[in-house]
C-alpha cells in the first residue's frame, strides 16, 4: 500500500517464521481482523487507536503493543497527523523454540494480557529485532536480537510466562572458544547460531550469555570485527573496496563503509588512499 501519508513495507526472513513491517497511516483504518502469530510492535510517531479485548487502546511513540495469536483488533490513526509504527510477526513455533532454548522442558507459551505496554527497555529490544529483519542483517544478528526480544518481552510483559533461567553461572570457556574458533575460520559467512551452538556443545541461549562472558562481544559482534580487521587488511594492500566488502563478508559497499567509518573514523577509500600515498596515515594518531 503506498499513496499520500499512507505507506507500508514487509520484509521476511527465510527459513524463520518471522515477518516485520514499516508502516505510516493517517487516514487508512484497519478492519476488525486476527493474526496466526504473536503480533509485536513500536509505535515510532503519532499515536494510533484500536479495540482489542474487549476495550479500546491508544499506542503512543515510544509505547510497546503485544497480540497473541487470534487476538481480534482494528486499527486507526489517533492523532490528525497519522501515525508510524514498525511491527513483527513471530510464529508460535518460533516463540515456544526460543523459550524451550533458554529453559529446557514443557514451559508452554507466554500470554499477554496487556495489548500497550510502557517499557522504554522492551521497546529498544524489538526495534533492534526490527531493524536486522528489515536490513537483512546476518543470520546470526538475527538470531540474537530475537532471542532477545522474546526474553524481555516473556519476563517483562507476559502474564503467564515462560520460566527463563538466572543469567549468572559458569561459563564452559573450552566450548567458548570452540565457538570463537568456528568464527575464526568461516567469518565471511552467514554463520548461524545453531552451528555455532553445536560447535560449542551448548544451547544458543548459552552461548549468547557465555561468549559475551567470555570475550566481552556478543557473537554477531565479534564476526563483525573479525570481517572488519580483514577489510583493513584487504584495503591497506589496495583491493577494491567494492572487492573488499565481499571478500570479507559484508552484504555490500555500503554495508562495508557504514561499519568501517563508524568503527575507525575513516571511510574504506580513504584508508585506502591514505596508506598509498607514501604511508600517509588516515587520521591523526596511531593506526593499531
Amino acid at each position: 500500500m503506498t499513496s499520500a501519508g499512507e505507506r507500508a513495507a514487509y520484509w521476511r526472513v527465510p527459513g524463520l517464521a518471522l515477518e516485520a513491517m514499516d508502516a505510516r497511516f493517517e487516514r487508512y483504518a484497519y478492519p476488525m481482523h486476527a493474526h496466526d502469530t504473536y503480533s509485536f510492535g513500536v509505535t515510532d510517531d503519532g499515536a494510533q487507536s484500536f479495540v482489542c479485548r474487549g476495550g479500546r487502546h491508544v499506542s503512543a511513540a515510544g509505547l510497546v503493543m503485544a497480540f497473541n495469536p487470534d487476538d481480534p483488533h482494528d486499527g486507526r490513526s489517533a492523532v490528525q497527523h497519522g501515525y508510524r509504527y514498525r511491527m513483527l510477526h513471530l510464529g508460535e513455533g518460533l516463540v515456544r523454540e526460543v523459550l524451550a532454548d533458554a529453559a529446557p522442558g514443557d514451559a508452554g507459551l507466554p500470554l499477554f494480557d496487556t495489548p500497550v505496554v510502557d517499557d522504554p527497555a522492551l521497546a529498544r529490544a524489538v526495534a533492534r529485532l526490527h531493524t536486522a529483519v528489515a536490513e537483512n542483517a546476518s543470520r546470526l544478528i538475527v538470531e540474537e536480537r530475537l532471542a532477545a526480544s522474546v526474553l524481555a518481552l516473556t519476563r517483562r510483559a507476559a502474564t503467564r510466562s515462560a520460566p527463563v533461567p538466572d543469567q549468572r553461572g559458569r561459563v564452559d570457556l573450552a566450548a567458548m572458544a570452540r565457538a570463537r574458533d568456528l568464527l575464526r575460520q568461516r567469518f565471511a559467512e552467514n554463520v548461524g547460531a545453531d552451528e555455532l551452538a553445536r560447535a560449542a556443545g551448548c544451547s544458543r541461549f548459552a552461548l549468547y550469555r557465555g561468549f559475551r562472558t567470555a570475550y566481552g562481544f556478543a557473537p554477531s559482534d565479534y564476526q563483525r570485527d573479525l570481517r572488519l580487521r580483514r577489510a583493513r587488511a584487504l584495503l591497506a594492500e589496495g583491493t577494491a573496496p567494492a572487492t573488499v566488502a565481499a571478500e570479507a563478508g559484508f552484504a555490500d559497499q555500503a554495508h562495508l563503509t557504514r561499519w568501517f567509518t563508524r568503527t575507525y573514523g575513516v571511510t574504506p577509500a580513504a584508508y585506502r588512499t591514505a596508506l598509498h600515498r607514501g604511508g600517509q596515515r588516515p587520521w591523526p594518531g596511531r593506526v593499531s
